[in-house]
């Protein structure tokens, strides 16, 4: 019993330092990837930047607009029966910009890209093609991992700005037609309660929580197994840890934030 146990622990252990080890190499290569990048794998980043970025936009813009309108809907009739009704741009701020939107969006992002990138690539360990980008001098990290991981680092900041922008101004033309709220209080109270903090840690959490998406993807993608049956475990597997480590990464970044 203790053997067993023992041995998972080394197991894991060893999977996280070579997790560590891959991550690193694939920072690496995006880095080069930026300078020297050839024709092929450029090409690969703008369908994952169409992909991740451009046809998840509207999903994103319209999840955004309906919890923005629930938020200020809520303040213009909880809040404003306690006499908070100020609190109501404090909250629209915090939660779209700062707690809810990057988070949203990361999972909506792991719900389209880290599924396909994992089973691309564990398709093509399948088929044995990484075999042979080997066989012909291509570094499958770089060809196909990088411009992945730059993908869709680069699409959840994007959709995270993009959120915030449709979370903030559109809900109060939304309301117009249920309460109608004065439109230039209304624009002068959100930007007061807009600090820069509040920026800098959504862009934050939306850059790694983007890395954590396609590191996980293509590095489960990379270690499927050779049958068949391998590539939905394959992206099972990078999906569940994305979840896992997206809500510990907010936790940790929310709570570090709230210390210093």
């Amino acid at each position: 019993m203790f053997h067993k146990i023992g041995l998972s622990v080394r197991n894991r252990f060893s999977l996280l330092i070579y997790a560590l080890g891959y991550i690193g190499r694939l920072i690496t290569a995006s880095f080069l990837f930026l300078i020297h990048a050839k024709k092929a794998s450029r090409k690969i980043l703008v369908m994952q930047l169409l992909f991740t970025f451009v046809e998840a936009l509207p999903i994103c813009c319209i999840l955004a607009i309906g919890i923005g309108t629930s938020i200020l809907l809520l303040g213009n009739n909880f809040l404003l029966s306690i006499g908070q009704a100020n609190l109501t741009y404090t909250l629209m701020a915090l939660i779209i910009v700062r707690e809810f939107g990057p988070i949203l969006v990361a999972f909506v992002v792991t719900a389209r890209s880290a599924t396909a990138i994992a089973t691309e690539i564990s398709s093509n360990v399948v088929n044995h093609e990484i075999e042979a980008y080997i066989a012909t001098g291509i570094d499958p990290i770089s060809h196909l991992a990088a411009p992945r991981f730059l993908g869709v680092t680069l699409s959840t900041f994007f959709l995270s700005i993009y959120f915030s922008i449709f979370g903030l101004i559109f809900p109060v033309f939304v309301v117009q037609f249920i309460t109608p709220v004065n439109i230039g209080d209304y624009f002068n109270n959100l930007f007061s309660s807009i600090e820069i903090k509040m920026v800098f840690i959504s862009i934050l959490k939306s850059l790694i929580f983007g890395m954590l998406i396609s590191s996980s993807a293509t590095f489960y993608g990379f270690n499927s197994g050779r049958a068949s049956t391998e590539i939905p475990l394959a992206a099972l597997r990078a999906v569940s840890s994305v979840f896992v480590l997206i809500i510990l990464a907010d936790a940790f970044i929310t709570v570090l934030s709230y210390i210093l």
